[in-house]
């Protein structure tokens, strides 16, 4: 028997591995089934060359565990090795016999999974004592035992074993004892090692016989040897596609499309992309793209290979060019990364805009699924911008579908207003804007449907990138504002009117909101109130509410604007009963105003050279009340405005009327809306 010390740097290695060199501790059986993978390819190797020269026989990986006896076994038939090998790679931490091997075989051999020489060691996480027994495949070799139970120490004793390969068997410490459940194996098989490019068995399958299921003789094979991304894109039926997606998300909707991605220069990568049904409100997970390498699971959180957009597909990427560290958990940054980042990006772009060409029927109908994930590519990569304007669409509120350069020439002749520039109008809520969406048809005018949570921020994409054009959402203001064809006169109103009319009306709108009340000829046949809201400040609203720092527009009260009609009927009836029913009242405030604005007009005047400390006291008094007197008398024919509005039931009628176009009319404004009605249809 031998006994040694493994060739660490310092004897708290073993403490460091169990608790830090993986992040999750379930990974030491991805690694001890990867370097089964690894001895079996290897022994493939050396008979493709001539060098082994044996029988290779069945290569299956096998697991095993026994409950009782709480330890977890994985034996395979692979090349094995000498005394001097288990001393050299196992004794010697991190000295990756792969390394050496890959070098010398490298033309017959490009799956060898593992480069770092610790994944062996990752079975103290979960064990008390470790055992090997290994046959070297090479003629004469001896069979070798090692143990090691955790600390430095190790034993290596010759063994009788007649069948080459290496035999690992975990003696599972306390805390660990799940590992030696079939159920958790399956679990971990079925998660890290379903696509491992040698065959792996796991127990027997099963048959139904005398009333319950029974085990057979036949193992049961746990593995995909030969998964659907590894073979040539030509032999693979669409069946088979859709087949291979069910087995990797068996609860999910049909893909929309997929990608199979197959390339050997200037890196390494195959894989199949699937596009998902992404629901309106982006109710899908991301980390739906499984990582490989050589067809052994790595991760499923690629942010750091593709970008965040594409990270909303489904499916598999397997590249043995990736860099990894050593946990094999988290991506090294890395020059070919960037450079698969952006083939991936590429090719998504020219098979989206492919199938734009030969399938557009069929893309035209799946376009309300891929709208929001292509309009988060446009948002967050150049690139993809660059190519996704050859085969986006927008959608109408009639349901037709148009690409970008086919949508400017139908609205370009009769959309461009008085400054040459082209104005896209669009709706975020084909019902609620139900109105304005009419009145724009009613001009001719086309009228797209934006209505995804990216829409504010893509928009402005789109503003920016469109030359002489605009955006705005058809409620942001009259239809004839919004596409000015020429100059409009605005109404001249005397004296004080509009501003009257701004506290009449502001003070028979809902609390809580800013209004700005304006005055503004739009038609007779036009409606009495247009209620909209600014297009800057409501876009930036919706911005911030998904974030990206515009916090401060969310923190602000809703702004409307109320324009008054001056040329429907029943404004300039309310406007005539307004002066009639306070000229009296608004005569005597008047008059007094213009005493009280004389007399501060007099202080001012005398004070105006004058530094403010030069100031004397009662004129800064004299000055204080005469502005406290002005202050009064607009606020008392303020009052004298709200009381008229508060009693005029046509004033109340063409408000509530515009509210409820709007959505904006709730609660007991609503119940009093409508038994008003009522007593107006009965009178």
């Amino acid at each position: 028997m031998t006994q040694g010390k493994i060739g660490v740097t310092t004897e708290n290695i073993f403490p460091v591995i169990k608790k830090f060199l993986y992040s999750d501790h379930e990974i030491f059986l991805r690694e001890l089934v990867a370097n089964a993978v690894d001895a079996t390819q290897k022994l493939k190797a050396a008979a493709n060359i001539g060098e082994f020269k044996g029988e290779l026989g069945d290569l299956t990986i096998r697991i095993s565990v026994d409950e009782q006896a709480n330890t977890l076994t994985i034996t395979d038939r692979g090349i094995g090795m000498t005394q001097e090998e288990v001393d050299k790679y196992i004794n010697q931490i991190a000295f990756s016999s792969a390394g050496e091997f890959l070098e010398k075989y490298k033309d017959q051999l490009n799956s060898i999974i593992g480069h770092f020489g610790l994944g062996f060691y990752s079975s103290f996480m979960v064990s008390k004592k470790v055992e090997i027994k290994t046959l070297s495949w090479k003629e004469g070799a001896k069979a070798v035992k090692w143990s090691c139970d955790g600390s430095p120490e190790y034993t290596m004793d010759e063994i009788s074993k007649s069948d080459r390969g290496t035999e690992i068997t975990l003696y599972l410490d306390d805390e660990s004892k799940e590992f030696a459940g079939a159920s958790k194996i399956n679990e971990l098989l079925n998660k890290y090692c379903k696509f491992m490019p040698v065959q792996i068995a796991f127990g027997k399958e099963q048959e139904w016989k005398d009333g319950k299921y029974v085990d057979t003789d036949k193992d049961k094979i746990v593995n995909d040897s030969a998964p659907l991304w590894a073979k040539t894109p030509s032999e693979i039926t669409k069946e088979e596609y859709m087949d291979f997606y069910r087995k990797l998300y068996p609860m999910q909707d049909e893909p929309l499309f997929y990608i199979h991605l197959n390339v050997d220069y200037p890196f390494n990568l195959t894989g199949i992309l699937y596009f998902p049904k992404i629901k309106d409100r982006m109710e899908i997970s991301k980390n739906k793209i499984q990582l490989y390498f050589n067809q052994m699971f790595v991760t499923d959180s690629v942010e750091n290979i593709v970008p965040d957009f594409l990270t909303l597909l489904h499916g598999v990427i397997d590249s043995p060019d990736i860099p990894l560290n050593v946990s094999r958990s988290y991506l090294q940054s890395d020059s070919n990364v960037k450079k698969i980042s952006t083939y991936i990006t590429k090719k998504v772009a020219d098979r989206l805009d492919e199938i734009a060409r030969t399938e557009k029927e069929s893309f035209i109908e799946k376009w309300d699924n891929l709208k929001l994930f292509i309009e988060y590519g446009m948002l967050s990569d150049e690139k993809f911008y660059e190519k996704a304007t050859k085969f986006a669409l927008f959608k109408s509120v009639e349901d037709k579908y148009y690409g970008y350069e086919e949508f400017k020439a139908i609205i370009e002749p009769n959309q461009t207003d008085k400054n040459k520039k082209l104005v896209y109008l669009y709706t975020t809520d084909p019902v609620a804007q139900y109105s304005y969406i009419e009145e724009a048809k009613n001009r001719g005018y086309q009228v797209l449907v934006f209505d995804s949570q990216l829409d504010a921020h893509f928009v402005n994409l789109l503003e920016s990138k469109f030359k002489d054009a605009t955006f705005a959402r058809v409620d942001a203001d009259s239809i004839d504002n919004l596409i000015q064809k020429e100059d409009r006169e605005k109404p001249v109103l005397k004296g004080g009117l509009e501003r009257d009319l701004g506290w009449a009306f502001e003070s028979a709108l809902p609390k809580g909101a800013h209004y700005h009340v304006q005055v503004d000829n739009l038609g007779e046949s036009a409606s009495p109130i247009v209620i909209t809201q600014s297009e800057f400040m409501r876009r930036y609203r919706e911005m911030s509410a998904l974030g990206g720092g515009m916090n401060f527009y969310g923190t602000m009260p809703e702004s409307y604007t109320i324009t008054l009609n001056y040329q429907n009927p029943l404004i300039t009836s309310i406007i005539n009963d307004m002066e009639g029913q306070t000229a009296s009242e608004v005569a005597t405030l008047e008059n007094k105003l213009n005493i009280a604005e004389q007399s501060l007009k007099v202080i001012e005047d005398k004070i105006k050279d004058q530094k403010p400390e030069d100031v004397s006291t009662a004129d800064k008094d004299e000055k204080e009340k005469f502005n406290k007197e002005i202050e009064q008398i607009n606020d008392n024919r303020k009052s004298v405005m709200e009381k008229f509005a508060s009693e005029n039931t046509l004033l109340h009628q063409v408000v509530d009327l515009a509210l409820l176009s709007n959505n904006m009319l709730k609660g007991k404004d609503l119940s009093e809306f409508i038994k008003r009605s009522l007593d107006i249809l009965n009178k």
